[in-house]
């Protein structure tokens, strides 16, 4: 038998195990949430590489440290890559992640105490697009839009209403649990009017925005914000996108008003990423993905479920299981025993608590990245159907009987990255 990772299981056994462990269960289970996917192995191997080695604080050609020949490359890469798949005139790499790159935004654009606007976070929003529990929330004067309670959209007349009276310096638009398409261009029109700096929030997105499968925000907004795994398939890391005028502003509140080096083995890895996303290959994908989403919901529906907006037209599709009786913690966790991995999510205008919410959030970029298509769709919706029934009646022998449905099923279909010996 191979040994997957010999040096750390010669050097660290226990934590290799641990490795092993997290690799079967990838490679067995059904994975629904959203915010996760696989990345290709070779993002995995950039990612992992002696790049991890240097220190390189400042930007290409202006650094604080020598021997640069070669990290000043790499970024320049994925900078360039970046501004191709994204058609942006500027790009920063170097965010450690999609919170410390909203934090950047506000540095670059707004002073402590300062108004600034977003979608709430049970309505759908983030916690760092101003929400009170957040340090965006207690630095500056957070205000929030949500959806409207009859049809789970937002309300583009509250919105503009709502920055017209509060003049915020920066208006957030994007979401973690958003199944509809960001109106990107209203957005704008708003911000323009009121003043505001407007930034895209596309951490979610960002796949389907470089695959064409949904509008991108660039010709209407100031400054992007993403993460660079979720859709986009790649490492956990961020970028900033702006226009030029925005530039030295942007890269600024990275470095030096945040960060000190940036990862380097972080950005090859993004680097990667973005070479895979521009190929014609990437732009099925990110068209399954969607495809398939619009499929489990309407399997979903025809099951009797509750889904906030009544569908999608991105990747993410948000239920509301108050009809079924079964609260989404309780869903959530039962559908894990099942090998169906999903998060527990508050909906709009729940009467319950965020920590033992009514929803739960599924999505479809892992599950499309393993080849599943939409003839497959229906079976994931009964598997969930089955599910949530078995939660409610805490039948277990029920969720065995599916979490070994659903390992036939992954053996068909081998996770990208991760071939197991």
């Amino acid at each position: 038998m191979t040994v997957r990772h010999p040096a750390l299981a010669a050097t660290d056994p226990a934590l290799a195990a641990l490795v092993g462990a997290e690799e079967r269960l990838q490679a067995e289970t059904l994975r629904l949430i959203p915010s996760e996917n696989y990345v290709s192995a070779a993002v995995l191997e950039a990612s992992g590489t002696v790049l991890q080695n240097k220190y390189s604080e400042g930007y290409p050609g202006r650094r604080y440290y020598e021997g640069q020949q070669n990290i000043d490359q790499v970024e320049s890469l994925a900078i360039d890559r970046a501004k191709a798949v994204f058609g942006v005139d500027h790009a920063n790499v170097q965010p450690y992640s999609g919170s410390p790159a909203n934090l950047a935004v506000y540095l670059a654009f707004a002073q402590p105490g300062d108004t600034v606007m977003g979608m709430a976070l049970p309505m759908g929003g983030h916690l760092t697009h101003g929400w009170g529990v957040s340090a965006t929330g207690s630095w500056f004067r957070g205000v929030q839009y949500g959806v409207r309670a009859d049809t789970g959209r937002i309300d583009f007349d509250e919105v503009r209403e709502l920055a017209l009276k509060e003049r915020p310096k920066v208006i957030f638009c994007g979401g973690t649990a958003l199944p509809r398409t960001i109106d990107f261009a209203a957005f704008a029109e708003i911000a323009q009017e009121a003043g505001a700096v407007l930034v895209a929030d596309i951490a979610h997105i960002a796949g389907l925005i470089a695959g064409g499968a949904h509008p991108s925000p660039v010709p209407h907004v100031d400054v992007v914000s993403t993460t660079t795994h979720k859709t986009l398939r790649g490492p956990r890391g961020a970028m900033l996108m702006c226009r030029e005028e925005h530039a030295k502003a942007i890269d600024k509140a990275v470095f030096p008003g945040l960060q000190g080096g940036p990862h380097n083995q972080t950005t090859a890895g993004i680097a990667v990423a973005l070479h895979e996303a521009s190929q014609d290959s990437f732009r099925a994908y990110a068209h399954a993905v969607v495809a398939n989403a619009k499929a489990l919901a309407e399997a979903l529906l025809e099951r009797g479920f509750d889904l906030v907006s009544g569908g999608t037209d991105n990747h993410l599709i948000l239920m509301d299981l108050t009809p079924k009786d079964v609260p989404g913690k309780v869903a959530a966790k039962a559908l894990d025993r099942a090998g169906i991995v999903v998060n527990y999510n508050t909906v709009p205008y729940d009467s319950r608590r965020p920590f033992d919410p009514s929803g739960v959030r599924i999505g479809t970029p892992s599950l499309t990245s393993r080849g599943l298509g939409v003839s497959d769709m229906a079976v994931v919706a009964d598997w969930i159907d089955r599910g949530v029934a078995a939660a409610g009646r805490g039948d277990e022998a029920a969720l065995s009987v599916v979490r070994a449905e659903v390992a036939e099923l992954m053996a068909a279909h081998p996770a990208p990255g991760l071939p197991l010996a």
